[in-house]
């Protein structure tokens, strides 16, 4: 899908509210496959670019399987002079935008479809999920620019995991580890970067998403289990009423999340969340909740198996490198990137880039 126009258009009507699900006393933190939803996400970009030529990277959905994630389709309005739906090495997919050198702001609206559904592994007796290709198993379990498998986390890895008699075993090991050794800082820009090594050799343990469960990912490799980082967007409120662990509107934005999946013989890729553990305790309601709480124990419980199906994944990609750019490679890619006169801009600073998200259910 190409276009080539100067016709800046935007798309009407605003996305529909999302309405927060109030917590039910009865309801413990248990999702289950119970159907598909399909939301649509619309991201709008506006560059201020004083003559310069602009470039834009929109993430899109591009996770297809078969039991909880269907990439759906993508479309854009735009005054850019070149722009095309993009897959990168890795299987990012974006719209790149390109503006040449001129006056007028830089636009674009890009809306995508995707359907998502609650997901669950049972891991309680053995399964007969197809085992990893060789191929797919020697790239899962490979070291990425900020996920290294050797030094300090290869040996943190096996101290986790020595003695473990099973594969699922040493999964759980590393689960319960980062759960139980780690802390979400509320300070940390966006989702963090997931520099795991530099984690480990500072003893700071602290961060978001892109952090912690990147630090799973990692440890799990150097531990020979193959591993992958999912980065996606939370698109609507947690059924199960957890005020932290859905969006609390249509406006998307900042609702970035990276989660992260791990395989295991048998059966296949195992859902594992062990960052939204430490969100319940930092930002639940009242706030003042420990590992040892109920409502913390639901979802630690939980999310070793399974996750919410109220957040769509965009792509699996590490160090992705943008078409058209020269400036460094992404650690991965799940916000918005623009340039201005070959300058990456902030994605995280409002007052360098302007974007918004939003999400509504269709």
């Amino acid at each position: 899908m190409a276009l080539n126009r100067r016709t800046a258009m935007k798309l009407g009507g605003a996305a529909a509210l999302l309405t927060a699900v109030p917590r039910l006393a009865a309801a413990a933190f248990a999702p289950r496959p119970d159907g598909w939803r399909q939301f649509e996400m619309r991201t709008s970009v506006q560059l201020q670019r004083a003559g310069a030529m602009a470039q834009a990277w929109v993430p899109v959905p591009a996770v297809t399987e078969s039991d909880w994630s269907k990439a759906g389709d993508t479309r854009w309005t735009s005054n850019a002079d070149q722009i095309s739906l993009e897959t990168d090495a890795h299987g990012a997919r974006f719209v790149h935008a390109i503006w040449e050198s001129g006056d007028d702001d830089a636009l674009l609206d890009v809306t995508s479809l995707a359907s998502t559904q609650n997901r669950r592994v049972d891991l309680s007796s053995p399964g007969t999920a197809p085992a990893l290709s060789a191929e797919d198993r020697a790239l899962l379990t490979a070291p990425t620019d900020l996920i290294p498998t050797d030094g300090i986390v290869r040996d943190t890895a096996e101290q986790i995991v020595a003695g473990a008699k099973s594969d699922v075993e040493k999964a759980r090991r590393i689960y319960d580890w980062v759960v139980e050794s780690t802390e979400r800082n509320p300070e940390t820009r966006g989702c963090g970067l997931g520099d795991i090594a530099s984690m480990l050799t500072m003893g700071d343990l602290t961060g978001k998403c892109a952090d912690l469960n990147t630090l799973y990912v990692g440890l799990a490799r150097a531990a020979g289990l193959p591993a992958r980082d999912v980065y996606g967007l939370r698109v609507a409120p947690s059924a199960f009423g957890y005020k932290s662990l859905g969006a609390g509107s249509s406006d998307i934005t900042k609702a970035q999340h990276c989660r992260a999946d791990v395989f295991l013989e048998g059966h296949g890729w195992v859902p594992v969340d062990p960052a939204d553990v430490r969100k319940v305790v930092l930002e639940e309601p009242p706030k003042t909740l420990s590992l040892g709480d109920p409502e913390v124990q639901d979802v630690r419980d939980e999310l070793f198996g399974a996750w919410e199906g109220n957040w769509v994944a965009l792509n699996f990609a590490h160090d992705v490198d943008l078409p058209g750019s020269d400036a460094d490679r992404l650690p991965f890619l799940m916000y918005p990137q623009a340039e201005i006169g070959g300058i990456r801009r902030d994605e995280l600073d409002p007052a360098s880039f302007v974007y918004s998200i939003a999400a509504q259910e269709v």
